[in-house]
């Protein structure tokens, strides 16, 4: 080594130094380009593999880092065989040093990616009874978010306190931490309370990932879980954001806390006639004939009787919120339109009675 050093000298030596440091810079780009497609070229041949396997995940998130820090490695170490002054040798190396800790925070970050993406496959929101896998996904994803952030603050950290100014500062505000907590405590509050509810909210879980919830009258389903605030999609594609802290401090409907099963009402209005054998084996047939039951509540049932019309209601269950909505509809336009065809005097009526004297004078009067 100490040969190739000498070497080097002797050979810089009998060119300028604009010349000798473009050479080296070239060489350095040179190596680092080669060794960036190399990885890059690994990570598209896994990246075109059907399914998932951990090396293609791994090689999908960690080849742009690597690919930006093994040539910065390369260059650093090509650093000291520059002509530079002192004063340029220093600001190259800090700025060196500045790129390792963003690219390594950078590193970290898909290295988490990695283990999401490991833990996402393991663990599908597509089958229907997903309460565990939402569960998991629930507090992977808040996890995550913590983390990312947590790197982010690190590496500003990292890089402000590597100048000597800034070191000093820190030291100073070190000193009255105590004060200085307080403050910062009154001061962000709310974001805290948030942060503490993410914390809540991911390990208690009133809400999780995938879940059907009520909530300021509108229905939909959770989407995301942030830091800060719970992204609720709602049936007709709107969004509904709501800040953390709502689902610890108000009510709201949750329809898939413990299970996906969900029993899904259907109120229908008929005359006192009605044959209710008729219809509740109509009634049978129907959810026989459908895949939205999950075959196992069913039941028709009168639940009022009014004054002019009886109030009929249909009990169904079916494997989760939006099979259940589906199935409501279809049963309800069913059964309407068997009662239509098969038996239209049970449809409502209006009845009025009329005394022989009060007929007699209406038909004068018209």
């Amino acid at each position: 080594m100490e040969n190739l050093n000498s070497y080097l000298e002797k050979v810089s030596g009998y060119m300028p130094d604009y010349v000798w440091n473009l050479m080296v810079l070239m060489v350095a780009f040179v190596i680092g380009s080669i060794i960036k497609q190399v990885i890059l070229k690994a990570g598209s041949y896994y990246k075109n593999e059907d399914g998932f396997s951990f090396i293609k995940s791994a090689l999908r998130y960690a080849s742009k880092p690597l690919s930006l820090l093994l040539p910065l490695f390369v260059f650093n170490l090509m650093i000291p065989l520059l002509n530079l002054n002192r004063v340029l040798i220093n600001i190259i190396n800090k700025s060196v040093e500045i790129a390792f800790i963003i690219v390594f925070a950078y590193f970290l970050i898909n290295i988490i990616n990695i283990i999401q993406d490991f833990i996402l496959h393991s663990y599908s929101l597509q089958k229907d009874d997903n309460l565990r896998e939402r569960r998991i996904l629930t507090q992977l994803q808040f996890i995550r978010k913590f983390f990312v952030a947590f790197i982010i603050l690190l590496t500003i950290a990292a890089v402000l306190f590597s100048f000597e100014g800034m070191r000093k500062i820190g030291a100073g505000l070190l000193t009255g931490v105590g004060i200085g907590g307080i403050i910062i405590g009154f001061a962000a509050q709310k974001s805290l309370g948030n942060l503490l509810a993410g914390f809540q909210i991911a390990f208690t879980q009133p809400i999780r990932i995938d879940d059907v919830l009520v909530v300021e009258n509108e229905w939909g389903k959770v989407e995301e879980i942030t830091l800060t605030y719970v992204v609720l999609h709602i049936w007709d594609h709107r969004r509904l954001i709501l800040p953390i802290n709502y689902f610890i401090e108000k009510p709201f409907q949750n329809w898939t806390r413990t299970s996906s099963d969900i029993l899904g009402t259907v109120f229908i209005y008929t005359d006192y006639n009605i044959p209710l054998d008729t219809l509740r084996e109509e009634f049978i047939r129907l959810l026989n004939q459908t895949k939205l039951w999950d075959k196992k509540v069913q039941v028709i049932q009168v639940t009022d009787a009014k004054e002019q019309t009886i109030e009929i209601r249909a009990l169904m269950s079916a494997s989760n919120s939006s099979k259940a909505f589906d199935l409501r509809c279809y049963i309800r336009e069913n059964l309407i339109d068997f009662i239509r065809k098969n038996f239209p005097d049970s449809l409502p009526k209006l009845r009025a009675s009329f005394s022989a004297e009060t007929l007699a004078t209406k038909i004068k009067e018209a």
